[in-house]
């Protein structure tokens, strides 16, 4: 297991404490860290997601407005 060597804040390190007294402190952290590593991780799927569907946007024919709403519109009651 790694050891990490970082600072905080004094009101923050004074407010994790008074959290989480009697916890195992350790175990949160990693379990902080692991939830920010996958919201990193979502984030960047997302963007790349997006660029690729910018992307594929590019190459599609442009469609003007009346033929949007017209396809909107067909099948309607």
């Amino acid at each position: 297991m790694a050891t990490f060597n970082f600072s905080v804040p004094d009101e923050v390190k004074a407010a994790f404490n008074k959290t989480f007294a009697k916890k195992n402190k350790s175990a949160i952290i990693a379990q902080l860290m692991r939830a920010a590593v996958e919201e990193q991780q979502r984030q960047q799927r997302r963007s790349q997601a997006i660029d690729a569907l910018l992307k594929l946007r590019k190459k599609m024919p442009s469609v003007s407005a009346p033929t949007i709403r017209s396809a909107r519109e067909k099948g309607r009651p």
